[in-house]
């Protein structure tokens, strides 16, 4: 995927948003270089993104087609394409963002204004604009906007928020990364069961104990349907990661059954891990 555009239209936001969905990603890059850096990389990564600015462009518009030629048939694979995403916006726009970022324009110098470069640039880059696969004028865009734009156009669908469900005993704490934490004391323990009590949520004896509860399994329903319903609305919002906490007494019986129960509902539909942080140690479940 190669990232183009004028300065201040977004190219950052464009990268940031690739590399979190797995591209590896290569900044201001000379176009010369990209046959190079394909052949170096294209065994060990299979989605590479390029950002290529005006500087770098080849001052021969044939070269330009050579090396996209080259890039497009490289490896005669089907799998193999090459993808051109520009981005652009209106001049009084792209004035006003370095007038508020106080940034300085890449083509400006003591004989060219902000205004001059941003209208030369655009010449400079109008055979990258005309092979361009995905054009967006993010002139009404915020960060957001163009980042989730992007995630579903060239994602398809939002990929990249992983979920980790995290078991854990309250005794020793709660974990200050949760961004969720729900509260199962209140159900049934396994801890005051003699024969339970050595064993761990995730033992076969335990998971048959509280799956036999009503309280354990609505609970369950209810942590699901509450991440069903809302996890898409993280995943719009570009969020890349959403850490749940199920917390019990000491983190060994109910929490981590209800991890494994979880991780197993959630599965289907999102990317989930799971991690027990306190089912090593010796404890109340």
């Amino acid at each position: 995927m190669i990232v183009s555009g004028r300065s201040g239209s977004g190219k950052t936001v464009a990268l940031t948003t690739l590399e979190d969905l797995g591209f590896y990603c290569v900044d201001n890059l000379p176009v010369d270089l990209l046959v190079t850096l394909l052949n170096t990389l294209h065994l060990t990564h299979d989605h590479i993104a390029v950002s290529i600015d005006a500087r770098n462009l080849p001052k021969e518009v044939e070269k330009l087609h050579s090396v996209l030629s080259q890039l497009k048939t490289a490896f005669n694979a089907p799998d193999h394409c090459c993808h051109i995403l520009y981005l652009d916006a209106e001049e009084n726009v792209l004035l006003k963002r370095f007038s508020e970022t106080r940034r300085k324009h890449p083509l400006t110098n003591s004989t060219c204004s902000l205004q001059e470069a941003i209208l030369y640039e655009k010449k400079l880059l109008s055979p990258l604009c005309h092979l361009a696969d995905i054009s967006l004028d993010t002139s009404y865009f915020s960060k957001h906007e163009l980042s989730r734009i992007i995630r579903d156009k060239i994602a398809k669908k939002n990929e990249a928020l992983q979920i980790l469900l995290l078991s854990f005993g309250f005794k020793h704490g709660s974990p200050s990364e949760a961004d969720f934490i729900f509260d199962v004391r209140c159900l049934p323990n396994p801890y005051w069961q003699e024969q339970l009590r050595p064993l761990s949520g995730q033992d076969t004896l335990v998971a048959n104990y509280l799956s036999a509860e009503p309280d354990v399994l609505a609970m369950i329903k209810d942590i699901h349907t509450f991440l069903n319903n809302w996890v898409p609305r993280f995943m719009k919002d570009n969020r890349s990661y959403l850490t749940v906490g199920i917390g019990c007494t000491g983190g060994k019986h109910r929490s981590v059954y209800l991890v494994e129960a979880l991780q197993q509902a959630l599965g289907a539909q999102f990317s989930v891990q799971s991690r027990h942080r306190d089912l090593s140690r010796t404890q109340v479940g």
